[in-house]
Protein backbone atom coordinates (compact mmCIF):
# COMPACT_ATOMS: atom_id res chain seq x y z
CA UNK A 1 0.00 0.00 0.00
CA UNK A 2 1.30 3.58 -1.01
CA UNK A 3 2.15 4.94 2.32
CA UNK A 4 2.63 8.38 0.70
CA UNK A 5 -0.94 8.62 0.64
CA UNK A 6 -3.24 11.99 -0.01
CA UNK A 7 -4.77 13.27 3.63
CA UNK A 8 -5.77 16.13 4.74
CA UNK A 9 -2.60 17.70 6.76
CA UNK A 10 0.34 15.67 6.78
CA UNK A 11 1.39 14.82 3.55
CA UNK A 12 5.42 15.05 2.65
CA UNK A 13 5.14 15.94 -1.26
CA UNK A 14 2.37 19.00 -0.50
CA UNK A 15 4.48 20.35 2.07
CA UNK A 16 7.40 20.77 0.11
CA UNK A 17 5.60 22.06 -2.81
CA UNK A 18 4.67 24.75 -0.25
CA UNK A 19 8.26 25.17 0.75
CA UNK A 20 9.01 25.54 -2.66
CA UNK A 21 6.32 28.28 -3.31
CA UNK A 22 7.60 30.07 -0.03
CA UNK A 23 10.91 30.11 -0.68
CA UNK A 24 10.26 30.87 -4.28
CA UNK A 25 7.75 34.16 -3.56
CA UNK A 26 9.25 36.30 -0.82
CA UNK A 27 6.99 37.22 2.15
CA UNK A 28 7.32 40.24 4.58
CA UNK A 29 4.88 38.75 7.16
CA UNK A 30 5.96 39.25 11.07
CA UNK A 31 7.24 36.43 12.70
CA UNK A 32 3.65 35.82 14.90
CA UNK A 33 1.62 36.30 11.61
CA UNK A 34 -1.08 33.18 12.36
CA UNK A 35 -1.89 31.14 9.25
CA UNK A 36 -4.71 28.31 8.00
CA UNK A 37 -3.86 25.98 5.94
CA UNK A 38 -7.51 25.29 4.10
CA UNK A 39 -8.22 21.98 2.11
CA UNK A 40 -10.69 21.48 -0.13
CA UNK A 41 -11.07 17.82 0.55
CA UNK A 42 -9.15 15.26 2.74
CA UNK A 43 -8.08 13.71 0.21
CA UNK A 44 -6.70 16.73 -1.70
CA UNK A 45 -3.64 18.52 0.13
CA UNK A 46 -1.46 19.84 -3.20
CA UNK A 47 -3.24 23.25 -3.80
CA UNK A 48 -2.74 24.11 -0.54
CA UNK A 49 -2.95 28.19 0.15
CA UNK A 50 -1.53 30.60 2.89
CA UNK A 51 -4.34 33.20 4.22
CA UNK A 52 -4.26 35.32 7.29
CA UNK A 53 -6.11 33.88 9.84
CA UNK A 54 -8.26 36.52 11.75
CA UNK A 55 -10.27 34.61 14.14
CA UNK A 56 -8.68 31.90 16.83
CA UNK A 57 -11.01 28.77 15.42
CA UNK A 58 -12.38 26.99 18.38
CA UNK A 59 -11.34 22.98 18.95
CA UNK A 60 -13.76 20.61 17.41
CA UNK A 61 -14.94 18.38 19.77
CA UNK A 62 -13.13 15.50 20.74
CA UNK A 63 -14.65 12.01 19.27
CA UNK A 64 -13.99 9.44 21.85
CA UNK A 65 -14.99 5.88 21.65
CA UNK A 66 -14.83 2.96 24.37
CA UNK A 67 -12.85 1.23 21.71
CA UNK A 68 -9.64 3.85 21.82
CA UNK A 69 -6.91 2.63 23.32
CA UNK A 70 -5.44 5.10 26.06
CA UNK A 71 -1.92 6.29 27.38
CA UNK A 72 -1.19 4.87 30.58
CA UNK A 73 2.34 6.20 30.40
CA UNK A 74 3.00 9.47 33.05
CA UNK A 75 3.16 12.90 31.41
CA UNK A 76 1.59 15.44 29.87
CA UNK A 77 -0.54 12.86 27.22
CA UNK A 78 -1.55 10.65 30.00
CA UNK A 79 -5.06 9.58 29.73
CA UNK A 80 -5.49 10.49 26.39
CA UNK A 81 -6.26 8.31 23.45
CA UNK A 82 -3.74 7.21 21.86
CA UNK A 83 -4.44 8.68 18.59
CA UNK A 84 -5.57 12.09 19.74
CA UNK A 85 -2.25 12.43 21.47
CA UNK A 86 -0.02 11.19 18.35
CA UNK A 87 -2.41 13.62 16.73
CA UNK A 88 -1.54 16.57 18.87
CA UNK A 89 2.20 16.17 18.33
CA UNK A 90 1.65 16.01 14.66
CA UNK A 91 0.00 19.03 14.64
CA UNK A 92 2.61 20.61 17.02
CA UNK A 93 5.31 18.97 14.86
CA UNK A 94 3.60 20.83 11.56
CA UNK A 95 3.36 23.93 12.96
CA UNK A 96 7.08 23.83 14.07
CA UNK A 97 7.50 23.45 10.19
CA UNK A 98 5.86 26.44 9.27
CA UNK A 99 7.36 28.90 11.83
CA UNK A 100 11.13 27.52 10.45
CA UNK A 101 10.02 28.04 7.28
CA UNK A 102 9.04 31.56 7.94
CA UNK A 103 12.84 31.87 9.85
CA UNK A 104 14.40 30.13 6.83
CA UNK A 105 12.86 32.39 4.20
CA UNK A 106 13.63 35.74 6.55
CA UNK A 107 16.82 34.42 6.12
CA UNK A 108 17.43 33.83 2.57
CA UNK A 109 15.04 36.68 1.25
CA UNK A 110 14.25 39.66 3.78
CA UNK A 111 17.37 39.95 5.95
CA UNK A 112 19.82 37.35 4.32
CA UNK A 113 21.90 35.07 6.79
CA UNK A 114 23.66 31.66 5.05
CA UNK A 115 24.43 30.26 8.56
CA UNK A 116 21.16 30.32 9.77
CA UNK A 117 18.92 29.66 6.52
CA UNK A 118 20.72 26.44 6.12
CA UNK A 119 20.03 26.01 9.73
CA UNK A 120 16.56 26.58 9.49
CA UNK A 121 15.95 24.45 6.50
CA UNK A 122 17.44 21.59 8.36
CA UNK A 123 15.12 22.45 11.12
CA UNK A 124 11.75 22.12 8.86
CA UNK A 125 13.07 19.41 7.06
CA UNK A 126 13.06 17.21 10.42
CA UNK A 127 9.94 19.05 11.73
CA UNK A 128 7.70 17.47 8.49
CA UNK A 129 9.47 14.23 8.61
CA UNK A 130 8.53 14.17 12.59
CA UNK A 131 5.11 15.44 11.74
CA UNK A 132 4.33 12.88 9.26
CA UNK A 133 5.94 9.84 11.32
CA UNK A 134 3.10 11.01 14.23
CA UNK A 135 0.08 11.32 11.93
CA UNK A 136 0.65 7.70 10.52
CA UNK A 137 0.60 6.85 13.85
CA UNK A 138 -2.50 8.64 14.48
CA UNK A 139 -4.05 6.52 11.76
CA UNK A 140 -3.12 3.62 12.56
CA UNK A 141 -4.06 3.09 16.24
CA UNK A 142 -7.56 4.83 14.68
CA UNK A 143 -7.54 2.59 12.45
CA UNK A 144 -6.84 -0.55 14.51
CA UNK A 145 -9.03 0.32 17.62
CA UNK A 146 -12.11 1.39 15.47
CA UNK A 147 -11.71 -0.91 12.76
CA UNK A 148 -12.39 2.46 10.63
CA UNK A 149 -10.73 3.07 6.93
CA UNK A 150 -7.49 5.56 6.29
CA UNK A 151 -9.77 8.21 5.06
CA UNK A 152 -12.05 8.35 7.86
CA UNK A 153 -9.15 7.88 10.62
CA UNK A 154 -7.88 11.45 8.97
CA UNK A 155 -11.14 13.02 9.50
CA UNK A 156 -11.52 12.20 13.02
CA UNK A 157 -7.70 13.37 14.02
CA UNK A 158 -7.72 16.42 11.65
CA UNK A 159 -9.52 19.01 13.43
CA UNK A 160 -7.63 18.17 16.74
CA UNK A 161 -4.01 18.10 15.26
CA UNK A 162 -5.26 21.97 13.54
CA UNK A 163 -6.32 23.07 16.86
CA UNK A 164 -3.03 22.03 18.49
CA UNK A 165 -0.47 23.56 16.02
CA UNK A 166 -2.08 26.68 15.55
CA UNK A 167 -2.32 27.43 18.76
CA UNK A 168 1.56 27.93 18.63
CA UNK A 169 2.90 31.62 17.65
CA UNK A 170 6.74 31.07 17.99
CA UNK A 171 9.24 28.38 17.98
CA UNK A 172 10.36 28.22 21.83
CA UNK A 173 6.51 27.96 22.05
CA UNK A 174 6.58 24.88 19.79
CA UNK A 175 9.64 23.12 20.90
CA UNK A 176 7.73 23.61 24.58
CA UNK A 177 4.48 22.15 23.27
CA UNK A 178 6.76 18.89 22.00
CA UNK A 179 8.67 18.26 24.93
CA UNK A 180 6.55 15.39 25.69
CA UNK A 181 6.03 13.89 22.22
CA UNK A 182 9.11 11.57 21.76
CA UNK A 183 8.07 9.86 25.54
CA UNK A 184 4.60 9.61 24.15
CA UNK A 185 5.72 8.19 20.86
CA UNK A 186 8.33 5.55 22.54
CA UNK A 187 5.27 4.45 24.52
CA UNK A 188 3.09 3.88 21.61
CA UNK A 189 6.13 2.02 20.25
CA UNK A 190 5.81 -0.74 23.45
CA UNK A 191 1.93 -0.90 23.31
CA UNK A 192 1.29 -0.79 19.90
CA UNK A 193 4.49 -1.88 18.27
CA UNK A 194 2.30 -2.28 14.97
CA UNK A 195 1.11 0.65 14.55
CA UNK A 196 3.80 2.93 15.86
CA UNK A 197 5.89 1.20 14.09
CA UNK A 198 8.53 3.72 12.53
CA UNK A 199 11.44 4.79 14.43
CA UNK A 200 11.26 8.40 15.43
CA UNK A 201 14.30 10.64 13.76
CA UNK A 202 15.80 12.70 16.66
CA UNK A 203 15.42 16.29 15.69
CA UNK A 204 18.80 18.19 15.36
Amino acid sequence: MRRGYNRAMPGISAKAALLVIAFVVPTAAPAQTNYLYPYNTPHKHAHHKRIRRQVEPAPPPVSIDKRDSVVAVAGPFHGRPYWLALAQCGGIYFKLNTLYTDAAVRARVIKPDPKANTEFTKKLNEAIKTATTYFDGAEHVLMNDRGIERADAVLTYDGQSRAAGERLQSIDAALAAARGCPALYQACRQAHPKQCSEPLAPMG
